[in-house]
Formats: C-alpha cells, sequence, structure tokens
C-alpha cells in the first residue's frame, strides 16, 4: 500500500466522498416518494397523542415534509407557482391568528390550535399540487383514504360491540382525555370529528369503488362496515351529515352504480340500527341520545354568550384562543372556569371578528369554486380527480360545513384531509388552465 502523503489524501478524500454519498442517500429516497412522505404525516397526525409532553412526531413529520418538498421542487426546477384565488384568504386567516398568538403571553395550546386549525393545513393545501401531479401520486392518497377508513371503522366497531382490547392506540379508551368516552371517538378523542372523518373518508371510497380501485370482498367488507361505524358514533350531527351525503349521492349521482351502492349502505345502515335495537343496552344508549335535551339547551346558553361577547368586540374579536375564557365571563346557568363553543363559525366570530368570518366566508367560495371547469384531455378525465370527482366535491365540503355547526374544526387530521384534497385540485384547475391558454395561442398562431 502506497503510504505517501498524497496517496493518504486521496485515499482520505475517497472516502470523505462515500461517506456524503451514503449520507444524501436517504434524502435522495425522499425526494423520489414525496407522495409516500405526505401520507406518512397524515398518519403521523392521525395517530398523535393528546399529551403534549411526549415527542411531537406529527410535528417533525410535517417540517420534513416541507423541506423535501421544497428541496424537491428546487432539484427538479419545478414551479413554485402556489398562488390560487385561494390562497389570499388563507394568508389573511393565517395572518389574523399569528398576530393574535404574537400579541398574548406564550401558550403552548394557543400555538397548537393555530397550528392545527391554519399552518398545517393551509401548508398542505400548497403542497398536495407539488406532491401529487399526476395519476401514480395520487393513487398513494388513495390507498391511504382506503386505509385509515378501514382502521377507523374497526375501531368504531369494536368499541360498539365493547371489544376494548381489539382498540388501539390505548390512549382513545382513556377517560381522563377528550370527550365523548363513552362513545366511538376514535384517535379524535370527539365523536363529532371521528364521524367528519369517516364520512369523508367513505366518501372517497365510494369513489374508489365506481373507479374499480376498491373491488371484491375487501370493498363489501370497507362499505358495509361505514354505516355500523357512523351508528357507533352516536352522535346526531354525524347521523344527520352521513344520511344526508348518502342521499344525495342516492337521488342525484349521475353514476348507476353508485346509485346502488349508497342504496346498500341505507340498507345496512337500518338493518344495523334494527340489530342495535335488539339489544337492551344499546336501545337505551340510542333513546337516550335521540331523547337528551341537555346538549341542546346547555348550546343555547352557549351561543347567547358567544353572541355577547362578540357584540363586545365585532370587529377583530378577543383573539386566538380566547372564546373559553369569554364563554365562562358572558354564560349564565352554568359554572366553570372555561367553555367550548362547539361551533367553528361562532368561534370565528368571537375570536377573529366580522374580518376573520368574512374570509372564513370568502374561502370557503373559493374552495366550492374548485370543483368547476371543464377538464381537458391532457388530463386523465377518469382519474382520481376526473370528473366525477368534481362532482363529489360539493358533498365532501358540504359535510364538513355543516359539522363545524356541531364542533369548532381544530383537528389537524380532518383539517389536513380536506385542504389536501382541495390542494390537488386547485394544482389540476391550474395546469388545465395553462393547457387550455397554450392551445388556444396555438389556435390563435394558426389562424394568423
Amino acid at each position: 500500500m502506497n503510504s505517501s502523503p498524497a496517496a493518504v489524501r486521496a485515499f482520505a478524500a475517497e472516502l470523505a466522498g462515500r461517506g456524503v454519498v451514503a449520507g444524501l442517500r436517504p434524502l435522495q429516497a425522499l425526494l423520489a416518494i414525496p407522495s409516500l412522505l405526505f401520507v406518512a404525516a397524515l398518519t403521523a397526525m392521525l395517530l398523535r397523542p393528546p399529551d403534549n409532553n411526549l415527542f411531537p412526531y406529527d410535528r417533525v413529520a410535517f417540517v420534513l415534509l416541507v423541506l423535501t418538498v421544497i428541496g424537491r421542487a428546487m432539484v427538479l426546477r419545478q414551479s413554485l407557482r402556489l398562488f390560487t384565488p385561494a390562497t389570499w384568504p388563507i394568508a389573511g386567516l393565517l395572518a389574523l391568528g399569528l398576530a393574535s398568538a404574537l400579541s398574548q403571553p406564550y401558550e403552548a395550546e394557543s400555538w397548537s390550535l393555530l397550528a392545527a386549525k391554519f399552518i398545517v393545513p393551509y401548508t398542505l393545501f400548497h403542497l398536495a399540487g407539488l406532491v401529487f401531479e399526476d395519476e401514480a401520486q395520487q393513487r398513494w392518497f388513495e390507498a391511504f383514504a382506503l386505509v385509515a377508513l378501514a382502521y377507523l371503522s374497526f375501531t368504531a366497531i369494536a368499541f360498539l360491540a365493547g371489544a376494548k382490547s381489539l382498540i388501539w392506540p390505548g390512549f382513545i379508551l382513556d377517560e381522563s382525555v377528550g370527550y365523548h368516552a363513552d362513545r366511538a371517538r376514535g384517535p379524535f378523542l370527539q365523536a363529532v370529528a371521528n364521524g367528519v372523518s369517516l364520512n369523508l373518508l367513505g366518501l372517497l371510497a365510494l369513489h374508489s369503488f365506481r373507479r374499480g380501485r376498491l373491488r371484491g370482498p375487501a370493498a363489501v367488507a370497507l362499505l358495509a362496515s361505514l354505516p355500523v361505524a357512523i351508528l357507533a358514533t352516536m352522535t346526531r350531527a354525524v347521523w344527520l351529515s352521513f344520511t344526508g351525503s348518502v342521499g344525495t349521492l342516492l337521488f342525484h349521482s349521475p353514476n348507476q352504480l353508485l346509485r346502488r351502492v349508497c342504496l346498500g349502505l341505507a340498507v345496512v345502515g337500518i338493518a344495523g340500527l334494527l340489530l342495535a335495537l335488539s339489544f337492551a343496552d344499546l336501545r337505551g344508549v340510542l333513546a337516550d341520545r335521540l331523547e337528551e335535551r341537555s346538549p341542546v339547551e346547555f348550546r343555547e346558553a352557549v351561543y347567547q354568550a358567544g353572541w355577547a361577547a362578540f357584540l363586545e368586540r365585532p370587529i377583530t374579536g378577543w383573539g386566538m384562543n380566547q372564546m373559553p375564557t369569554e364563554l365562562a365571563r358572558q354564560i349564565s346557568g352554568y359554572h366553570g372556569q372555561e367553555f367550548y363553543p362547539h361551533n367553528t363559525y361562532l368561534e370565528l366570530l368571537v375570536e377573529h371578528g366580522i374580518v376573520g368570518l368574512a374570509l372564513y366566508v370568502w374561502l370557503t367560495v373559493e374552495m366550492f369554486r374548485l370543483g368547476r371547469g371543464r377538464i381537458v384531455p391532457e388530463i386523465d378525465s377518469d382519474g382520481f380527480l376526473g370528473g366525477q370527482f368534481r362532482a363529489l366535491w360539493p358533498i365532501l365540503l358540504a359535510v364538513y360545513l355543516v359539522n363545524g355547526v356541531f364542533v369548532v374544526m381544530n383537528y389537524q387530521f380532518v383539517n389536513g384531509l380536506l385542504f389536501t384534497l382541495a390542494g390537488m385540485l386547485a394544482a389540476q384547475k391550474r395546469r388545465a388552465e395553462e393547457i387550455e391558454r397554450r392551445r388556444l395561442g396555438a389556435e390563435g398562431r394558426d389562424t394568423a
């Protein structure tokens, strides 16, 4: 072996080069499969325990996703034209939330809510178009949605059947955290949030079934379990929104196969209800949920207190995460240090005033508009985001918005799921418009 200084330096340089290459391989792998990293981040958000003292792996996954997607865009020289008409109300809401959080003494809960309600979903909205560019990438998201639905449905049915040993993670059964420990609340620790997720993912599963991506015994088992899982949430708002979404497809879908499946879901749901009523304990629970008036009376008191707080500061509101305290100051007939609004729109009014609600209405209008516009042949018209999905999009939005009347949508996974779909649609619409402009330009030159 040559031990001259030049040979030693060459050997050291070679080792260093190999080390750099070995170190970059994980980064190279991440750049090659951003869609897998994206669904991994969503999975981390779905299964995040409520304990703030635990390692925040969902935040780590989110930051890693952001850095990877931006790095990949730079390497591939992708266009970072992320702005859409929906970006402006998004920027306004985010600015309001940031200004409010920065103006208050530091509270981990306020910043966590800011991330779950604004930062994470709005970032996913703009990243989704860069990640899920084509049908091959979108299949990763579609597969994730089906797996997530299977998990949530299994967990809900296991809870309904009393098979609690089958429920994972264990914090779902912890009665000291979250709400509705007597219902199928899933990892969200809130029955309405679980029901919204089941409903949204169930609609995506119906879309996959229509396209032939979900079929066979797996399709039958997954779709048949959905009405039972919805029933297990024991939440009237969830029952109402699910019935509405399935009923809309049953009577208004242009696809005959989808109408038949929705009819089957209705039959399974009715059969599941009749079966539940045959058990005395379940019959009692269902009767109590249907007849219970105390939540309605409490909500009326909360709404009155929230409206009074809004009238005191109608323009700018009280600030991020201040509504529970303001409700406690305004409410009458109930005692407690904090109360929660259980209404997304009332919370916006109280915490961010008319400005915040106006921005949210603007954003909602732009979200509905994402489903409009013709599909050009260059983009697969029967792909995941094809014409049939455009028809499904208003129903997905309606499920989210209707349930926002009964719960504050501060659930990171629920928001991330919806805004990921919106971001994919926005990017597809932008590409379709660019293709159409190029086509019109070419036709104009040929005419000249």
